[in-house]
């Protein structure tokens, strides 16, 4: 295997990592020097071989000799190269294994394969976006990366920037206000709202008024847990009107299961509920509620990870594939203060 530069080798510079010898420090640059000189038996051409001049060549087989307590080479008895001791012919074997794992090291950072990696990607996700791509992604991820595992967590939103520096987290997932701007942001698909009901609810099947909308008793989904206002009680109120809500969940999770069990009907993300229409009614609020965007949102750092961004083009992919009635995901990255 031909040695590529020294000061470039995998983009790292390994004359400056240390390896303890008998006589000392003995780096990178020294070994690549010996391996060199073994290869070619000729200062000449092996400092040809490490783009070095033969003085700092010669200095480097000076330290090898120090640290290894060898001569290592002698003059050749043609009078042209050297010839190696039986010592340094010893170490051949072992110093092109060492090497061969030293590159392995160096080019290790820059690639990924998925199907040999056995990486945690941990995603923050509230859940509606979790209940939207886990159902997708984790199939993905499980087909193209077997060995690989995926961790969907509930986001504290106070600290996704912090979590993300760390690496505790790679994604979060959520709403732009819930992102900040030292974090890059990717637009995954487009959210609108509908309202459903569970099926042979005694109001019918058809669409609904906002009467009737206001008189019939509603679930809300309070992530902060508790609450019986929210959004959608601010929109009524623009509009003079007002709706009870009798029942709060914290989780997305139980809401299929209490509208179908009862008479109450919820309003929330389309996307969420459409996994429900075989036991749910979904119909168009009557009111206007504007659509909102969720996005990925990570830290910088992990912008050329490849990694991390095949995790980003798999959550892409599943987003689009979420709805063929949305418009495609945005490919772009961008940085929120703009770039």
């Amino acid at each position: 295997m031909e040695r590529p530069d020294l000061d470039t080798w995998g983009g790292t510079r390994l004359r400056e990592v240390p390896v303890i010898g008998h006589g000392g420090s003995l780096d990178v640059g020294l070994l690549l020097a010996l391996d060199a000189l073994l290869r070619d038996r000729n200062v000449t051409h092996a400092a040809a071989r490490l783009n070095i001049t033969q003085s700092a060549l010669s200095a480097r087989l000076t330290r090898l000799r120090q640290v290894l307590n060898d001569p290592l080479f002698i003059p050749a008895a043609s009078g042209r190269g050297m010839t190696p001791t039986p010592h340094a012919i010893g170490l051949r074997p072992e110093l092109t294994a060492l090497l061969e794992r030293l590159d392995e090291f160096a080019q290790g950072a820059a690639l990924f394969d998925p199907v040999r990696s056995r990486r945690i990607f941990r995603i923050a996700a509230t859940d509606n976006p979790a209940a939207i791509l886990a159902p997708d992604l984790i199939p993905l991820i499980r087909a193209h990366a077997p060995e690989a595992r995926v961790a969907f967590t509930l986001p504290d939103k106070a600290r996704i920037p912090e979590l993300l520096e760390r690496g505790e987290i790679d994604l979060f997932v959520g709403a732009a206000e819930d992102g900040a701007n030292s974090l890059v942001a990717r637009s995954l698909y487009s959210e609108a709202f509908v309202t459903a009901q569970r099926k042979g609810h005694p109001r019918g099947s058809h669409p609904l008024t906002l009467d009737a909308f206001c008189a019939l008793d509603h679930l809300l989904i309070s992530t902060t847990g508790g609450g019986f206002t929210g959004m959608i009680d601010e929109a009524l109120a623009e509009l003079g009107r007002e709706r009870t809500v009798s029942v709060s969940l914290q989780s997305y999770a139980l809401t299929p299961l209490v509208l179908v069990g009862s008479d109450l009907i919820c309003t929330l993300p389309r996307r969420f509920l459409a996994r429900f229409t075989d036991a749910l009614d979904l119909f168009a609020p009557p009111l206007d509620l504007a659509p909102f965007q969720i996005y990925a949102f990570w830290h910088p750092r992990m912008r050329n990870d490849p990694a991390h961004a095949w995790l980003r083009e798999q959550v892409r992919r599943c987003a689009h594939a979420a709805s063929q009635e949305d418009a495609p995901a945005a490919d772009a990255e961008s940085h929120r203060h703009g770039e």
